[in-house]
């Protein structure tokens, strides 16, 4: 899919670059519209040619981000591969992702609250994407034989989240490149899918335990 911003003026995207750095740094109600501008030697109402408030421009943040996740877990996934890679491929691309762009990522993760209430339900359906995807291989997985999993919307909640989540502290002391971390993400998730088979193998007679 092609960006939704690729037809944008460079000014409008220097806009949205500051925007995304001061909103990860002070949060959205802590940024005015004339520190963004100020991030750039321009005026606050240099701003409002492009974007017609501190909303639009959230929301703008919003789209980009959402729809660049996506894209990136569709490139990975491979729908004739076994559910078991495409789980690892898609995961550690979720994670890749969040951790690549963890200042992007943590704005559209926890600065939603702030769009409009009709802006929020198009960023909803996005997310509602990602979660499909995911969802449709773990069930998927499931029902093949290839996962056990007493409950695949928990699981699905549980790697949606830690996924997420990456934006939050990355990057930290133990964790710095971006890559390493997509690969243990898709190693955790393999393992959470198949917990129940570990746990019903130590739990039966014969085992020794």
């Amino acid at each position: 899919m092609a960006s939704v911003h690729a037809t944008e003026s460079a000014a409008a995207q220097r806009i949205r670059a500051a925007a995304i750095a001061a909103f990860a740094e002070f949060g959205y109600s802590g940024t005015s519209t004339r520190q963004i501008t100020a991030r750039l030697g321009m005026s606050a109402a240099a701003m409002y040619p492009h974007f017609r408030s501190k909303e639009e421009l959230l929301y703008s943040i919003a789209l980009e981000g959402h729809q660049a996740v996506n894209d990136a877990i569709r490139a990975a996934d491979e729908p004739s591969a076994p559910y078991s890679d495409r789980l690892r491929a898609v995961v550690a691309a979720f994670a890749e992702w969040q951790a690549r762009h963890h200042q992007l990522a943590k704005v559209v993760q926890y600065e939603m609250r702030a769009l409009r209430p009709e802006h929020f339900r198009a960023i909803a359906d996005l997310r509602h994407e990602t979660t499909a995807i995911l969802t449709t291989i773990i069930t998927g997985g499931v029902q093949a034989g290839e996962f056990l999993a007493d409950d695949a919307d928990d699981v699905i909640l549980a790697i949606s989240s830690l996924c997420v989540d990456v934006c939050r502290w990355f990057p930290s002391r133990a964790h710095r490149d971006p890559l390493q971390l997509g690969a243990a993400y898709a190693r955790m998730a393999s393992r959470m899918v198949r917990a129940q088979e570990r746990s019903d193998h130590r739990s039966r007679p014969g085992n020794g335990v």
